[in-house]
């Protein structure tokens, strides 16, 4: 079974029983979040919910692996003859959550 579900403003895809990488959330290690933003379902039979934007009534259960840091992003800006160069670099954050169940 799988879902795609909106969290932070961005679409996501995620499966039951397995762990996923999202954008970074604010909610503690081992705790639970509820996800209600489920814009389809599909399940094992191949049946397809698809929501109108969302799917009414139905809401899951998460819980939070932990945070991870991804790999490091450079950026490097060049302007050729100015005698100008900017090298840049962020490493983003991301949280591993793990879908559990559907709530009520």
């Amino acid at each position: 079974m799988y879902m795609i579900v909106e969290l932070n403003n961005k679409q996501y895809k995620l499966e039951a029983g397995k762990p996923a990488l999202i954008d970074r959330l604010d909610a503690e290690e081992n705790s639970e979040i509820e996800i209600k933003k489920v814009l389809l379902l599909a399940n094992e039979k191949n049946e397809v919910k698809i929501g109108k934007p969302y799917i009414k009534g139905l809401t899951f259960k998460a819980r939070v692996l932990g945070n991870t840091k991804g790999k490091k992003i450079r950026v490097f800006k060049y302007k050729k003859r100015k005698d100008y160069r900017r090298t840049i670099g962020s490493r983003p954050t991301y949280t591993r959550i793990l879908v559990e169940k559907p709530g009520a």
